[in-house]
């Protein structure tokens, strides 16, 4: 049968498409970060626009790095501009590797993928577009070993 292994190798790929797709996404969106040497003066920055201001929302941060990342966590300054302009910084920390060492997340070879909850049913209060701004915060102008840097908002 010459088919079988095609069809065999066809039918696991459709599947991780389909359980790959999530229904409760609202927004996803992943920057890549030029080299994986995020500059501390280069800021990555997302703009959503929110029109429904009677939902609960859970926000993400996608982080991918590889294992010549020098920490074991990342901070980042996280600014939010709200629609009528004003601005909430958020200082956040992700955990990248175990006390041991080890890689945290998910993948294969020299790049892990990690998806944190930042914000758990979280309430817009104003309908508009929210920009949201990432920056490095690790006491270093130049931090090699990231290479994208994302978000994610979910229903």
């Amino acid at each position: 049968m010459r088919g079988t292994p095609f069809a065999l190798t066809l039918i696991p790929g459709i599947l991780l498409v389909l359980l790959a797709c999530n229904p409760n996404r609202f927004y996803r969106e992943t920057q890549r970060i030029p080299d994986g040497k995020w500059n501390t003066r280069e800021k990555v920055v997302f703009s959503v626009n929110i029109p429904d201001t009677s939902k609960r929302f859970s926000l993400y941060i996608d982080i991918r790095n590889d294992v010549n990342y020098p920490f074991a966590n990342i901070f980042m300054f996280l600014d939010t501009r709200f629609p009528d302009g004003r601005i909430a910084r958020d200082t956040v920390e992700c955990q990248l590797a175990d006390y041991d060492g080890r890689w945290l997340g998910t993948g294969s070879g020299s790049i892990k993928y990690n998806h944190f909850l930042f914000q758990k049913a979280v309430k817009f209060r104003q309908k508009g577009y929210y920009t949201f701004s990432f920056e490095q915060a690790m006491r270093t102008s130049e931090l090699s070993g990231i290479r994208d840097v994302g978000l994610e908002i979910e229903l």
